[in-house]
């Protein structure tokens, strides 16, 4: 007897019993059920090589089976205190944070999801610099909760219609360092001047900058190098805090254990999720012995820091050290991103821009036509799905292919995949009905 409902039980399920907001991707969905490393696996049996990893989540692999034991072996001991008893799991995750986190960033807060951990990092700046005020990116994502809902840039998550208009109250948005038509030197001067002039007009209000190293769902955007070393600058001048949030790029992905580490920048805050627990609730931001010390009034997480998400998160943590994941991800990212632009030579009307680091990477579909590129996505992703592999997509528009695969992935797995998206862009490129910005089917759900 088959114990699967099927995506047509789940689906009904979901229309009776979840909230309208909840999307979902394909046309036909399957129902996943297993997770191995980089494959998961559908109640059919059929198997999909994951390059999504649940939007950078399981970057050690789904049901790591050395990370697995010393979850199932923590749950089976101590499950849950709290941090107002003493346990010996959250200390030791601490400490060994403290190991790997950029420059003297050392003291932890440990939360539950990245929202949290940019909700408590703003607060944290707040406290410390005793002013109101944020900078932010456009089109950043920053979470769900109230302030970082404010502080996100991407209209389509800003969710509460009477969020403030931006600019209005305590958040102030500049130009991120992109822009379609402009060179990524031109497009990152006017970012920074856009900061000078806000600096210059309110720098005294502020109390720091939020900011994704990459953009993820904004498209997958990568700075010049030189642009978060000269806004690091030009915010110690002003005395404004300098938060980065990792949550997407932290722990290997990028090539380095966080993406901030690239550009030689320490921030004054770091927040982290996602990677650190690999499928497990974990999160937490990070900052210096000094700041810190202004976050002095009673405060807690009830579930941040348990026994079982820090064993969790301390065996994460051995595993990227000793698979040396961040010089796997550079490079395996440098043959994913080879192949992508292989592809985008071969097929330039399907593929307008590769761009990323790392096993970060981002493929634009029709950027000069986003609407009928958010379509094309839709199609090469069902596409994909149907020849058994999982693809992400992003993008302002929702026109752009996300590559973010567990970091265990295999040479064999990315050259299975290209070969696999060339035959989807032949097929995309020979349809005629496309490129009249007809057809292209109903699109995904989410």
């Amino acid at each position: 007897m088959n114990p699967f409902i099927g995506p047509e039980g789940i689906l009904e399920k979901r229309s009776q019993y979840f909230y309208p907001c909840t999307s979902y991707f394909y046309r036909n969905p399957p129902q996943l059920v297993r997770g191995d490393m980089q494959y998961l696996y559908g109640h059919d049996g059929k198997r999909y090589t994951d390059f999504f990893a649940g939007v950078s989540v399981v970057a050690s692999g789904h049901c790591n089976p050395e990370i697995a034991e010393r979850t199932a072996e923590q749950l089976r001991t101590l499950q849950h205190t709290c941090t107002i008893y003493l346990t010996q799991p959250n200390v030791d995750l601490a400490e060994r944070l403290a190991e790997v986190l950029p420059g003297d960033l050392r003291r932890t807060f440990f939360v539950n999801s990245g929202s949290e951990a940019n909700e408590g990092a703003l607060l944290l700046a707040r406290l410390h610099t005793g002013r109101r005020g944020f900078i932010a990116l456009e089109q950043g994502l920053h979470g769900r909760t109230y302030l970082t809902m404010s502080v996100t840039g991407l209209q389509m998550w800003r969710t509460d219609p009477q969020l403030a208009v931006p600019g209005a109250e305590d958040v102030t948005f500049i130009p991120r360092p992109y822009a379609q038509g402009m060179s990524a030197d031109d497009a990152a001067r006017r970012s920074i001047d856009a900061l000078k002039t806000v600096l210059e007009e309110r720098g005294g209000e502020i109390a720091a900058m939020i900011a994704e190293p990459i953009q993820g769902n904004a498209g997958i955007i990568v700075p010049p190098d030189w642009y978060f070393p000269e806004v690091k600058a030009l915010l110690e001048q002003y005395g404004v805090l300098l938060i980065s949030d990792e949550i997407q790029t932290g722990f290997g992905r990028t090539g380095r254990m966080f993406a901030m580490d690239r550009w030689g920048v320490t921030p004054d805050i770091i927040s982290m999720a996602k990677a650190l627990g690999s499928g497990v609730p974990v999160a937490a931001f990070a900052s210096t012995d000094a700041i810190a010390a202004s976050f002095n009034r009673p405060s807690a997480s009830t579930f941040g820091g348990n026994p079982v998400s820090s064993v969790t998160a301390l065996a994460v943590l051995d595993y990227i050290e000793a698979h040396r994941l961040p010089k796997r991800a550079e490079r395996l990212g440098g043959q994913l991103r080879a192949g992508l632009e292989d592809l985008a030579a071969r097929y330039p009307r399907v593929l307008s821009e590769v761009r990323g680091a790392g096993l970060m990477l981002g493929a634009e579909l029709s950027a000069d036509a986003p609407e009928l590129g958010a379509r094309l996505v839709d199609d090469v992703l069902e596409a994909m799905k149907d020849r058994g592999f999982i693809i992400g997509k992003n993008g302002v528009g929702r026109n752009v292919l996300a590559f973010q695969p567990p970091l265990v992935i295999t040479e064999q797995d990315i050259a299975e995949m290209l070969t696999a998206l060339g035959q989807a862009f032949e097929e995309a490129d020979r349809a005629a009905e496309f490129w009249t910005q007809e057809g292209a089917g109903d699109g995904n759900r989410a």
